[in-house]
């Protein structure tokens, strides 16, 4: 009898031990996925803020723009509209808590600059701009004008869409202005940030998703596709360093597990011969 109570003590700490070890490897693999989902927000949101303050600063060079023009109601519409995008752009990024709910930010800013553009227009006595895509270069130019033939380096040749001023630039064969976003010590095009700013870029692009722009390009391969997309790798890798942690904790506990169940039936197969 003593032996028996021996063997099932052996049995438990083996069962145990396997529990144990897969217990760990979850822990590390859910360890593994906030860390890149910490890293994804502070680097998305890191951008947003950027652009919130460049439209509150874009804002104050309104103010300047209509001073001493008279505001008939279509542009107090306008200017009320841009007023409002600034501050639900600001309440948004703090109620930020995921990488996804970035986009809802940059959204808002899509919306408050087309509103900006529209003043602009109107104090100018110009047509209101067309409703397009916001500049592929930088959002932050506002809606774009029309496209363009452009390629990045080593890359094809597509039709951008671009604010007046960087389609001037890029048919003259100049370089655009482009919005850059940190990696790690350098800043680098916002298509080469990686996954932790697709939510951003898809804030400023979600209305125009049936687009052929879209399609081809932030969809494809071009935007956060290339040598670049450096949060994309490393979260790869941590995710495979995780499923690897979890599999050798699988492995080692079902091993445990394995060797019990071939004890507990040698001992059950003597004591049941006794």
């Amino acid at each position: 009898m003593g032996e028996f109570l021996v063997l099932i003590v052996i049995v438990l700490l083996v069962v145990g031990g396997a529990s144990l070890y897969r217990r760990r490897a979850i822990a590390q693999r859910e360890a593994v996925r906030r860390a890149e989902l910490e890293t994804q927000l502070s680097t998305s949101k890191r951008a947003a803020d950027e652009d919130v303050t460049k439209f509150g600063e874009e804002l104050q060079r309104l103010d300047v723009d209509v001073a001493g023009h008279p505001l008939d109601e279509a542009m107090q519409q306008d200017y009320q509209r841009a007023l409002d995008a600034y501050e639900d752009a600001k309440s948004s990024l703090d109620a930020v808590q995921k990488p996804d709910e970035i986009k809802h930010v940059t959204e808002i800013l899509e919306d408050g600059r087309y509103a900006v553009a529209c003043v602009k227009a109107r104090v100018a006595d110009r047509p209101l701009p067309a409703k397009r895509p916001p500049c592929f270069f930088n959002p932050a130019h506002g809606p774009s004008s029309q496209d363009v033939q452009w390629a990045p380096p080593g890359g094809a040749q597509r039709a951008i869409p671009a604010c007046p001023a960087d389609a001037e630039r890029v048919l003259a064969g100049a370089d655009p202005y482009i919005r850059t976003v940190q990696v790690g010590a350098q800043r680098v095009p916002y298509w080469e940030g990686g996954q932790a700013y697709a939510p951003w870029a898809q804030g400023y692009y979600s209305r125009w998703s049936g687009s052929d722009m879209l399609s081809g390009m932030l969809i494809g391969s071009f935007l956060f596709g290339g040598m670049g997309n450096v949060f994309g790798g490393v979260g790869e890798g941590l995710g495979g360093l995780g499923e690897g942690l979890e599999g050798l904790g699988d492995g080692i506990g079902e091993g445990f597990e394995g060797i019990g169940d071939g004890i507990g039936e040698m001992f059950g197969g003597l004591f049941g011969g006794d």
